[in-house]
């Protein structure tokens, strides 16, 4: 049974997206708890699943130097797993999203040069199981969240 989530808990969440490396002292602070609060809280949302892991949070100029696209897949029915457990296994593969409409899966793929986003978008039509894909080079990003 999942965890039930406070609105203090979702502070702490919001907090650990922005800078995973944020200390217990800061998070304490920031939310006017103490810090034994914030560890107790830490471990019941790692304890719940919630949180599975603290990753590396690129910086932007990094990630504005890549160049990204959407790749929208049709697959043989009843592939689908296996097809995204080969594509989660590329290097260049950010996301995967199951969709409906004309086709069953939409992935976001990204490089450092044009060489290399046609070496991923390769990769992935020659996966077993892959019947058509369509790609759009993402020009810029308007608004994100």
């Amino acid at each position: 049974m999942p965890i039930r989530l406070t609105h203090k808990d979702k502070k702490l969440l919001h907090i650990l997206r922005g800078n995973a490396r944020a200390s217990i002292t800061e998070i304490a602070k920031l939310l006017g708890v103490s810090r034994s609060t914030i560890q107790k809280r830490l471990e019941r949302l790692e304890g719940g699943g919630v949180i599975s892991g603290y990753t590396v949070q690129l910086h932007s100029n990094y990630l504005d130097q890549e160049i990204k696209a959407q790749v929208m897949i049709t697959v043989s029915p009843s592939m689908t797993s296996s097809i995204i457990n080969s594509m989660s296994l590329i290097e260049g593969v950010r996301t995967i999203y199951s969709v409906s409409g004309p086709h069953d899966l939409i992935t976001e793929v990204a490089a450092l040069n044009m060489a290399e986003l046609d070496a991923t978008i390769d990769s992935i039509i020659e996966i077993d199981g892959v019947e058509r894909t369509v790609s759009s080079v993402i020009l810029s990003t308007r608004l994100k969240r």
